[in-house]
């Protein structure tokens, strides 16, 4: 099993920054991705980054070229890096961990992007 624990969302401006981390209870090399989803009220859980376990990534459009999923593998932590944020950022965000054939989600953190 994986344990996630998300931090870092919050209260931020339009065109602010923020920092997202999920701390894994396991060694990320042995997860063969971890990423970040988010869900708006209403609609659906989507993908917004993704990282592999042998360093490859992949961004939804939305988040390309403004966010930026990184990790430290001391750590057993993944981050998500966003600039530039959008309202339509507003979201819970998720980790996620797919490993040995099953998803594990952490419980979300919330970020809003609002004047």
């Amino acid at each position: 099993q994986v344990q996630l624990v998300e931090s870092g969302g919050g209260l931020v401006q339009p065109g602010g920054s923020l920092r997202l981390s999920c701390a894994a209870s396991r060694s990320i090399f042995s997860i063969s991705a971890m990423g970040w989803y988010r869900q708006a009220p209403g609609k659906e859980r989507e993908l917004v980054a993704r990282i592999f376990n042998e360093g490859s990534t992949n961004y939804a459009g939305s988040a390309k070229g403004r966010f930026t999923i990184s990790r430290d593998n001391a750590a057993n932590t993944i981050y998500l890096q966003m600039n530039s944020l959008k309202p339509e950022d507003t979201a819970v965000y998720y980790c996620n961990a797919f490993y040995r054939l099953n998803n594990y989600w952490g419980q979300g953190t919330q970020v809003t992007v609002s004047s």
